[in-house]
C-alpha cells in the first residue's frame, strides 16, 4: 500500500511540474518598426535622421520546425520622409532561416529582394525582452548587405523593435 501511494504521489508531482508540451511545427507572427541607423559604402557614410528619415514596418510569419530551427518570411514596406514629402520608397521580401541561440536569442539569416532592384542578405540578431502568455516584445539588430542596380555594395546597421504573437 505504501509503495502504491509513493508511486502515485511521485508520478503526480512529476507530471504537474512538467509544464505544457510544445508541439511542432509551431506558427508565430510579428510586427515591428525598423530604423536603419547608418549605411556604409566604399565612397560614403550616410546616417538616417540627417536630412531624411527612413522607417520600415516589418510584418512576418515564423514557422518553427523544432525548438532549434525554423523558417521565416518577412515583408517590409519602407517610408522615406525628406524635404516635407513622404512616400513609400521601397518594398522588401525577406525570407530566411531561424536558429534559436537559447535564452530568448535568435539568429535569422535572410535573403533580401527589394523593389528598388537591389538584392543581398541580412544577418539579424533578435532577443525577446519580455515574454507574456500570448505575446512577446523583442528587439533586433539587422545588418543588411545589398548589391545590384548599378549601385555600390552597401552595409547598413539598424535597430528594430516589435511584438510577436
Amino acid at each position: 500500500m505504501y509503495f502504491t501511494l509513493v508511486v502515485v504521489l511521485v508520478s503526480f508531482t512529476s507530471f504537474a511540474q512538467s509544464g505544457p508540451v510544445q508541439t511542432y511545427p509551431k506558427l508565430a507572427g510579428y510586427v515591428g518598426i525598423l530604423h536603419p541607423i547608418v549605411t556604409v559604402t566604399s565612397s560614403a557614410i550616410s546616417t538616417n535622421f540627417d536630412g531624411y528619415y527612413v522607417v520600415g514596418l516589418p510584418t512576418g510569419i515564423n514557422i518553427w520546425k523544432s525548438q532549434k530551427i525554423g523558417f521565416s518570411a518577412e515583408f517590409v514596406p519602407f517610408v522615406r520622409a525628406e524635404n516635407g514629402i513622404s512616400r513609400m520608397s521601397n518594398f522588401l521580401f525577406h525570407p530566411g532561416v531561424l536558429i534559436s541561440l537559447g535564452k530568448g536569442w535568435t539568429f535569422a539569416g535572410r535573403a533580401a529582394f527589394e523593389t528598388s532592384g537591389r538584392y543581398g542578405f541580412t544577418p539579424v540578431i533578435n532577443k525577446i525582452v519580455k515574454k507574456n502568455k500570448n505575446s512577446g516584445y523583442f528587439i533586433a539588430f539587422p545588418f543588411p548587405v545589398r548589391f545590384g542596380n548599378a549601385h555600390e555594395t552597401s552595409f547598413t546597421g539598424g535597430f528594430q523593435f516589435g511584438i510577436s504573437f
